[in-house]
This record gives structure tokens, sequence and C-alpha cells, in this order.
């Protein structure tokens, strides 16, 4: 039993903008802190990827999650936002892999379940309360 088209649709809008809202905020602290986007250029320079990956990050943390949140293309936003998720990850989280917080979850479970959500919304797509609606293979 899904449930009605309404609540599905609502189902969906509330994933993608908290997803979003929550992503956005990793966001503006890159772009409104300090070091600005210094320390990501250090993770990829030490990962040995070329300097332009690092700013990849406004894309997956600015540029994705706005997409989310209004609804527009919020497949390809969502699966942009994975791939964020999934360097982050690896690059700096790697060695979070196999432990457990203080408090007995997985260490990386916020990663995980930002990770998580994106690929949700990736499969489900935007529904009908966005911009782009339910038309289109990318919302």
């Amino acid at each position: 039993m899904g449930g009605s088209q309404g609540s599905q649709d609502l189902g969906k809008a509330l994933l993608r903008i908290v997803l979003g809202v929550l992503i956005l905020m990793h966001g503006i602290a890159k772009v409104t802190g300090a070091s600005g986007i210094g320390f990501v250029s250090k993770v990829v320079a030490d990962a040995g990827l070329p300097a332009w990956v690092a700013y990849g990050v406004y894309i997956g943390e600015l540029l994705a999650p706005i997409l989310l949140i209004i609804g527009l293309w919020s497949r390809l936003a969502a699966v942009v936002v994975a791939a964020n998720m999934l360097f982050a990850m690896f690059l700096v989280h790697s060695k979070q892999f196999g432990m457990l917080a203080d408090t007995g979850g997985w260490a990386l479970e916020l990663q995980g379940m930002y990770l998580g959500a994106a690929l949700a919304v990736a499969l489900l797509g935007a529904g009908r309360l966005s911009v782009g609606g339910i038309s289109g293979k990318l919302n």
C-alpha cells in the first residue's frame, strides 16, 4: 500500500528539501568560512587528483542542493550530491569506515544518511510538488 499520490508527492518533497537544505548549509560554510575551499583543495591534492576537482564541491554543496530544494533536475542533482558524499567519505573520512561513534552509531552515519537520501531522491524523482514536476527523466 503506497498511500495516496498526494502523500507520496509530499514525502518526496520533504526528502529532497531536507536533504537540499542540510547539504546547502555545508556549501554556505565553505563559501563564507575563513578557509574557503582550502581544506578541500588540500585533500584533493593529497589524493593526487587535479586541483580543479576541488571546485566540484561547489556544484555538490551549492548548486545541486538548490536544485533539490526547488525541485528542478532533481534526479541529476541527487546523483551529484551522492557523488559528493562518496568523495567526502573516501577522501576525508576513509579511516572512519569501520569505526563507531562515542554514541554507538556508525562514525559516518551522517554521510551515510546523506548518501542514502540522495540515492532515494535519484530513484524516486521530485514528485509533483516541484518546479520541474513529474515530467522528464532528470526530474
